[in-house]
């Protein structure tokens, strides 16, 4: 059995697929398996798998259907005979100490369920500044407090660039196929669970940024999406339906939260805002109020739902000079 089975799904990936692949089989860890889904490709990806499973024993090549990426990571799943998965994709590029570093901290803290770690985009030119502003929030997640922390603002680990524990994803049931991004919900789901996340401080992967990415063309991965998932979370895990919150912005964020709890069945006592130009009107029926009124609605669960670039930090700040704690008192989504 080796150490760990790197899973990597892929459909017409025929100009990429070797690069990626090659990267894992040339890991310093080498005690490796690469289980390889050709999910329904008809540009030769499979006979490029096929002749690199020729030359190297530790290469499995499966065919399926062509039936999308949960069902083709569970295909693959099942023929994962290791303690640890490490998610790969064909068009990225590991890192020759990936591997190695991810289960030596796996090893070193067992609360940890699954570990990512900073990753760089590339080419260059293709990187668009919403793509380099999430890279560059991600890569300062590099502990498991901080991931913690940031669970509910967006998804915290890059899925090709992670391992997770095989106990771990066995016991959340594996992927889930749905109208929602696999990814993003098995980190919740795993977390759910009493599982711990984190990044390595060091880059792990080169991240292929393109405008094929299924983030850009399927709805899956579309901000509603997400924000549905993370409303769900903190309806079954942080809050608890037919409560309230309190919700720390007024405009297009805070209201799409308010509009997403309300479908969990979550109500909103008050807005609150910095803005003197919407402190006074009424949203979603509540009223906004100043935000240092924050302390008024103390034990009332708070989310500042902020999406403004360095807002978070400096509301952060704010709320704790009033004495309230992140993660008890309050927390921040976007």
């Amino acid at each position: 059995m080796p150490r760990v089975s790197v899973l990597l799904p892929v459909r017409d990936a025929a100009l990429t697929v070797r690069a990626a692949a090659v990267s894992i089989l040339r890991q310093t860890e080498r005690d490796l398996s690469l289980v390889c889904v050709d999910d329904g490709s008809l540009d030769g990806t499979f006979e490029v798998l096929s002749r690199l499973a020729a030359r190297d024993r530790r290469v499995r090549v499966i065919r399926g259907p062509g039936e999308g990426i949960a069902r083709a990571l569970e295909r693959g799943r099942v023929l994962c005979d290791a303690d640890v998965v490490a998610r790969m994709d064909a068009d990225d590029v590991a890192h020759p100490r990936r591997v190695e570093r991810q289960l030596e901290a796996l090893g070193a803290d067992g609360s940890l369920s699954a570990v990512g770690g900073q990753v760089r985009l590339f080419p260059r030119r293709a990187v668009r500044a919403g793509m380099a502003r999430y890279a560059a929030w991600l890569n300062g997640l590099v502990t498991k407090e901080l991931v913690e922390r940031d669970l509910l603002v967006e998804s915290p680990l890059v899925h090709p660039a992670a391992c997770i524990r095989s106990t771990a994803l066995f016991g959340v049931g594996g992927w889930r196929e749905g109208p929602f991004p696999e990814d993003y919900d098995l980190w919740l789901r795993l977390a759910a669970a009493g599982g711990r996340l984190s990044n390595l401080p060091e880059r792990v992967l080169d991240w292929r940024e393109s405008p094929a990415r299924a983030t850009r063309r399927d709805g899956r991965y579309a901000l509603p999406r997400h924000l549905a998932l993370k409303c769900r979370h903190l309806a079954d895990h942080l809050l608890g339906r037919g409560g309230e919150v309190v919700l720390w912005g007024a405009g297009r964020t805070g209201r799409a939260f308010a509009d997403g709890l309300a479908a969990e069945g979550i109500g909103v006592r008050a807005f609150l805002e910095v803005d003197r130009a919407k402190i006074g009107r009424t949203v979603r029926g509540r009223a906004v109020r100043p935000f240092r009124e924050a302390t008024r609605f103390r034990g009332t669960p708070l989310l500042v739902a902020v999406g403004a670039p360095g807002a978070r930090e400096r509301i952060r700040d704010e709320l704790r000079s009033m004495g309230l704690v992140e993660l008890r008192d309050f927390r921040c989504v976007a």
